[in-house]
């Protein structure tokens, strides 16, 4: 339960204005262009199931610019420049990749290089987007261009290609994606493993008497070191600053006794994501009916979590712990989705909310986070990745859910 936001460097914890979605983050190691050669996670056919895909709704084009949807079927994360890139994968006929010719090498040297794909390379007094338009022609009729496109390059395409019709290239890419494969389920275990050991060490830097900036500035630290490429993301959320689930940090005293929400999250060498969440209680117990609110939320989470199986639909499992939290008195407590599809992005599809009649498959990854939340006074979440299996679901994170005193 998060905001998405670009992660910045950790060092930026210290502005009294940072966002913690944005500022708790550190840059990648190596830079954004950084490359991965597993062809197990990022195979070489992607591209063609792709085409395919989109040639069964109707699609004529598929224009893919640097983003998740860009390093799934190519492998390569590529910069995102003013200057365009785009991947083209037409249903019908070769697919080939444009690029700035100062960045061919690049793209030369990343997994797009072995894909056996045409690289055109286009100089700084050429305009790419009438490349395009040029190689796809006229009979280009449907065009999906990928969900994060920039604007301007979205309104650029639309200029060169008028006669065309755009859509977004979700409806064809996130149908593929959200059914991960054994590699990215396992590099999602890998994450799972690294936010874990951080949640375990949270005795290190949880007290009372340090202000929440200064806690999630260590917890940051600890993402990178505990394998994580980037910290994308952290939330401290103490007293009655944790019933607000967006809560980011803040320069308020962790007082003896203070429930502490604590969700987590950061991006591996291999490009996919971690998310979790923990409550603990520093310096004493908890105060008033926190300790029964509390009791609520984990048989809740727990009961979604065993109800996950091939079928289900994403309503109905949201059901199984709100109907729980509504029968113990705090339905109107629970004011967000229960979760939300996890891999190359945080947040993607399928998301785990009343009023989806998806239902779930093997190779579905997904949060179960239900959450309550006493305005002013404290909130509490606990977070789990899921992945649905061929009868029932696997946590990927394992540590303890119960609420954990600290000092």
């Amino acid at each position: 339960m998060k905001r998405q936001g670009r992660a910045l460097p950790a060092r930026n914890l210290n502005g009294h204005a940072a966002r913690a979605d944005r500022v708790h983050g550190a840059p990648r190691r190596g830079g954004l262009c950084r490359v991965s050669h597993d062809v197990n996670l990022y195979p070489a056919d992607r591209v063609l199931r792709a085409r395919e895909a989109a040639a069964a709704q109707g699609v004529d084009a598929l224009l893919v610019s640097p983003g998740p949807d860009f390093r799934y079927l190519t492998g390569y994360q590529a910069l995102p420049l003013e200057r365009l890139t785009c991947l083209v994968a037409p249903a019908q006929g070769e697919p080939f990749l444009v690029v700035p010719l100062l960045e061919k090498p690049a793209a030369e040297a990343s997994p797009a290089g072995a894909l056996g794909i045409e690289i055109v390379g286009w100089r700084e007094t050429d305009d790419p987007y009438q490349l395009i338009a040029r190689r796809l022609g006229g009979a280009a009729k449907r065009l999906a261009v990928d969900n994060h496109m920039w604007a301007e390059k979205v309104l650029s395409f639309r200029a060169a290609l008028p006669w065309a019709e755009q859509g977004l290239a979700g409806t064809v890419l996130g149908e593929l994606r959200m059914r991960k494969s054994p590699a990215e389920v396992e590099a999602l275990r890998v994450a799972a493993r690294a936010i874990d050991t951080v949640h375990q060490s949270m005795g290190e830097w949880l007290r009372p008497g340090r202000t929440e900036r200064e806690v999630g500035r260590d917890i940051a630290d600890a993402i990178l070191a505990a394998g994580h490429e980037s910290c994308d993301f952290v939330i401290v959320g103490s007293g009655p600053n944790g019933a607000s689930p967006h809560h980011e940090v803040s320069d308020r005293v962790i007082e003896p006794g203070d429930p502490v929400v604590v969700d987590i999250g950061g991006t591996t060498a291999d490009g996919y994501c971690s998310d979790s969440t923990r409550v603990y209680c520093a310096g004493g117990e908890p105060k008033g009916e926190y300790g029964k609110l509390y009791e609520v939320l984990l048989a809740a989470q727990r009961a979604q979590c065993e109800a996950v199986r091939p079928g289900i639909t994403a309503q109905e499992l949201d059901a199984v712990g709100r109907d729980a939290i509504a029968a113990a008195g705090y339905g109107e407590c629970f004011i967000h989705r229960t979760g939300h599809g996890i891999g190359l992005e945080t947040h993607e599809e399928p998301y785990i909310v009343a009023g989806s009649a998806r239902p779930l498959e093997p190779g579905m990854a997904f949060s179960i986070e239900p959450g309550i939340y006493l305005s002013g006074r404290y909130g509490a979440r606990i977070e789990d990745i899921v992945v649905c299996g061929e009868e029932s679901g696997e946590r990927l994170n394992t540590v303890p859910r119960e609420l954990r005193l600290l000092g």
